[in-house]
């Protein structure tokens, strides 16, 4: 239940070079639809294979070379948690997926919603599965998120799916990760480890029979699939290194930096269409989000500082 075993909790102190990282992260992930525009010629599926291939041989070292190594032996040896981490593996390739997919059809602001959508859902989850209690702001927050998506439904004839299918799958993610207690980076180094086998498979095939992109077109491209672990990685290991060095709700704000710049991308970049029924969705989802953030601030304070 949320507000137990708050007096052994030390928050800690805010530190300027987490919140860099912090905010460094969240703009690598708002800004990841450039990076996979400049690759649209290529299929998703060849793409998502290339990031998790490549993308485990950056982790890797980091693995081998940090005070990580014990850790990943003694998950690779835990049939449970490799169970758990086989599906949350099927969970984010998915997600990166669609996402990946979404961005090359010109569905920009569809990903945005998803993950303005995300924390809201995240809320709902821990409801539903983990018997947390929903704070009356809360409530309304979610109450007027689905108003949203269901009046955009309701608009154009048919549900947001993408938004929809991104901000449940990285939400159910997200759940399953906590129940396997494994630290990130391990937990995404062998996420990637277990789709490696089948990526080096897939793109090995479609290199011998011609239809691969990697080695059979300019180097910029080849250069653009093996940077896809950066894509990967790099947000994730400064995620990680801020998220320690500042507040949990000074994350929490911090975390619509991503579907923000996404967001103004899509509409004034990419110049999709923004019609009157998606403006008032996202006002209800902003002011969702508004609501939702006040009360966690409020309640972070209420709970973790030292009182005075």
């Amino acid at each position: 239940m949320q507000g137990e075993n708050t007096a052994a909790y030390s928050p800690p102190p805010e530190s300027p070079a987490g919140a860099a990282c912090a905010v460094g992260a969240f703009l690598i992930w708002g800004l990841t639809p450039i990076y996979f525009k400049t690759l649209r010629a290529i299929p998703a599926l060849e793409i998502l294979m290339h990031r998790m291939f490549w993308s485990f041989l950056f982790l890797l070292p980091f693995v081998v070379f940090t005070d990580r190594r014990n850790e990943f032996r003694t998950v690779i040896s835990s049939g449970r948690t490799m169970l758990i981490l086989l599906v949350t593996t099927m969970l984010v390739s998915s997600n990166w997926f669609v996402f990946i997919w979404a961005i090359n059809s010109d569905r920009i602001l569809q990903t945005s919603l998803g993950y303005y959508i995300n924390p809201l859902i995240n809320v709902m989850l821990g409801v539903m599965f983990l018997k947390e209690r929903l704070r009356p702001a809360q409530l309304v927050a979610v109450i007027l998120a689905a108003v949203g998506v269901v009046y955009l439904t309701i608009e154009i004839g048919r549900p947001p799916w993408i938004a929809l299918f991104l901000a449940f799958t990285f939400g159910f993610y997200g759940l399953i990760r906590k129940v396997a207690a494994v630290n990130a980076l391990v937990g995404l180094t062998i996420e990637t480890l277990l789709l490696s086998l089948p990526a080096l498979v897939y793109l090995g095939y479609h290199y011998i029979d011609g239809s691969g992109a990697f080695l059979r077109s300019d180097g910029r491209t080849d250069i653009l699939l093996m940077c896809a672990a950066l894509v990967t990685a790099l947000p994730l290991l400064l995620f990680t290194t801020g998220a320690r060095k500042i507040h949990f709700s000074t994350i929490g704000i911090l975390q619509y930096i991503a579907p923000s710049c996404t967001f103004l991308l899509a509409v004034f970049v990419y110049r999709e269409p923004f019609r009157t029924a998606q403006l008032w969705t996202f006002i209800l989802i902003w002011t969702a989000l508004l609501l939702y953030s006040i009360d966690s601030v409020a309640y972070f304070r209420r709970h973790h500082l030292p009182r005075r």
